[in-house]
């Protein structure tokens, strides 16, 4: 029995990995703290016609009880400092508006009331409901929006079974948190100074929780389907936050090599930062521009911090999250001012939205017939055209906010010069109504710009050259629509490959379409934040690369190591090959000589 008992303990104790996404890099070691559910099944029965009222008010009470709760978490936020306060001040904002009137609240009101069944049935229900139209979006960064519903929905269910909340306060210091779901109030009001870091079972890369934990600099790793069977309470772990791993009850030999890497990784921040105020220049004196891709106004801070020449792809779809009204002029107009004024004069380009009419509902998605394929139907500039008042108030904070800063305009899908034309008409009324109106705006006009984001784009550049202002290359959409695969779908990941010859080309002939009409042109997809691929992009002919700000300082540190005539001579060699796997190679042989 006792030799049985050994056995158990040696195979508990053994040594595992468990992959998951890297969300924010880093290295956490520590005991592990698995979270366990507070509600393990949500109660559901029927109710008679008399007691819908009833019913509705007791799940009116819990909304107004939920509206104190995080009345009391901004109390806490206000506290805090730095890009962590900005972020759940955004979240507890946004999660007031859901328990104010929104589709969540409307939806289990009618539920109880058709179907004639308790709030908390009515709570699930409704939140699988928008999970499901959630599910057909395709977007990895809106699609992370339907945890924002999920945090509200289940605070409504605690308030209505009176199931107390488990918080993270009181963990002993280096407590690496294991959980199914972290919402991102609670990792935000984490303290670093005690929680090593964390890794959960759900969420992904564009999540408020990962964008929380990077802005903390915790080592955090997502969605590890795995991670709450494998790791039990006390176990000691080792969370990847770069690699998305995480190592459970690690040798001495794996912890060592671990605490190695940190030391390496800190060193390495170290040795970065240094370069935040070094131009940007080659070895052989070629100037490059730098700029930041923003998703969210809470990562100005770290545009600043990496010293980011503008902000080169801002995307205007945070204005549009978790709401079921379209946001007003004024509201675009305050947001956009301040991102400009935060900037202190270096240039911010707009990009007017991005998304279709389904991911709008019921604001827009139920003026449309739901498109068989979203990513080819009505979206983007096709929407912005077809509404016109949506394109305006767009048009119309973003000139007002030119009064405070330099403002360039990005326009998405664009296939034919004649949709940047009808832009460009509706910009000119725009600013002439404004102007009769006596408010302050850009002058001149901002540039209107052209997204190159899909193979029509990049074959018709120099037609597109002719009549816009700049142009900037998405590799990330380019890559999809010219492979005909989904980015987002996992089964083919490995597919998805920016070195097919034909996205190079693509790249290739939209530069020089841009250097013969005499036209600026930057990269603002992943392959620009990526230094593998700097060289060859510095040698294809760009000079502007927009990227995620945390990617910055390591594609600066690769410019300033590089000969951009000796990238370009070898680039127009890779230019002319027809395989991806020799594309790959040449690349890798051009790092290594250069």
């Amino acid at each position: 029995m006792k030799t049985d008992g050994r056995r158990q303990r040696s195979v508990k104790a053994a040594e595992h990995i468990v992959e998951g996404h890297g969300v924010a890099p880093g290295i956490a070691i520590g005991r592990a703290f698995v979270v366990e559910h507070g509600i393990s099944q949500v109660p559901e029965y029927n109710i008679g016609s008399a007691e819908v009222a009833a019913e509705c008010q007791r799940f009116n009470e819990a909304v107004t009880y939920s509206q104190r709760q995080v009345g009391k978490l901004q109390d806490k936020a206000r506290r805090l400092s730095g890009a962590a306060a900005e972020e759940l001040g955004y979240i507890l904002e946004a999660n007031l508006q859901m328990l104010t009137g929104s589709r969540l609240v409307r939806g289990v009101e009618d539920r109880i009331g058709r179907q004639r069944i308790n709030a908390e049935a009515a709570v699930q229900a409704e939140m699988a409901d928008i999970a499901q139209s959630f599910s057909a979006i395709g977007d990895p960064y809106l699609a992370g929006r339907m945890q924002d519903i999920n945090d509200v929905g289940m605070r409504l269910i605690r308030s209505l079974t009176n199931t107390p909340y488990k918080a993270l306060s009181g963990l002993p210091e280096g407590t690496v948190v294991i959980a199914e779901e972290i919402t991102p109030a609670d990792t935000a009001l984490m303290d670093p100074a005690r929680i090593a870091g964390f890794a959960t079972a759900l969420g992904g890369a564009e999540s408020h929780t990962a964008i929380v934990a990077r802005s903390l600099g915790l080592p955090a790793v997502l969605g590890a389907a795995d991670v709450v069977t494998a790791v039990k309470t006390g176990d000691t772990v080792v969370v990847d936050g770069g690699r998305g791993r995480i190592v459970v009850n690690p040798g001495s030999r794996t912890k060592a090599r671990f605490r190695q890497r940190r030391q390496e990784l800190a060193r390495e921040q170290r040795l970065l930062a240094r370069l935040r105020d070094l131009p940007a220049r080659s070895r052989d004196g070629v100037e490059v521009t730098l700029q930041a891709n923003l998703e969210l106004p809470l990562e100005l801070d770290m545009v600043n911090q990496v010293g980011a020449a503008g902000i080169g792809l801002l995307r205007s779809e945070f204005f549009f999250m978790n709401r079921d009204d379209l946001p007003s002029q004024d509201e675009q107009y305050t947001a956009l001012s301040s991102l400009v004024e935060g900037m202190a004069g270096r240039p911010v380009t707009i990009r007017t939205l991005d998304v279709g009419g389904e991911k709008l509902a019921p604001a827009l998605g139920q003026h449309f017939a739901a498109s068989t394929n979203p990513a080819l139907g009505l979206r983007a500039i096709r929407l912005s055209l077809k509404v016109r008042s949506l394109l305006e108030d767009q048009l119309a904070a973003m000139l007002r906010a030119g009064a405070h800063g330099p403002v360039r305009i990005l326009l998405p899908m664009i296939t034919t010069p004649g949709e940047v034309v009808q832009v460009r008409e509706v910009l000119k009324r725009v600013a002439r109504r404004l102007k009769r109106r006596g408010q302050a705006i850009a002058a001149p006009l901002p540039p209107l710009g052209v997204l190159i984001e899909v193979p029509a784009a990049a074959l018709a550049a120099d037609g597109l050259a002719q009549v816009a202002d700049f142009f900037s290359i998405g590799t990330n959409d380019l890559t999809m629509y010219t492979l005909a695969i989904d980015r987002s779908d996992e089964q083919m990941a490995d597919q998805f490959n920016s070195l097919h010859p034909a996205v190079i080309r693509l790249v290739g002939h939209s530069i020089e379409a841009a250097r013969q009409a005499g036209i600026p042109i930057n990269i603002c997809g992943e392959m620009a934040g990526e230094p593998r691929y700097t060289a060859l992009l510095l040698g294809l002919g760009l000079r502007d690369l927009s990227m995620a700000a945390t990617a910055l300082p390591r594609v600066k540190q690769r410019i300033r190591a590089l000969d951009v005539s000796e990238a370009a001579r070898r680039s127009q060699t890779i230019l002319e090959q027809h395989d991806s796997g020799r594309i790959a190679a040449m690349l890798d042989d051009l790092n290594a000589l250069i």
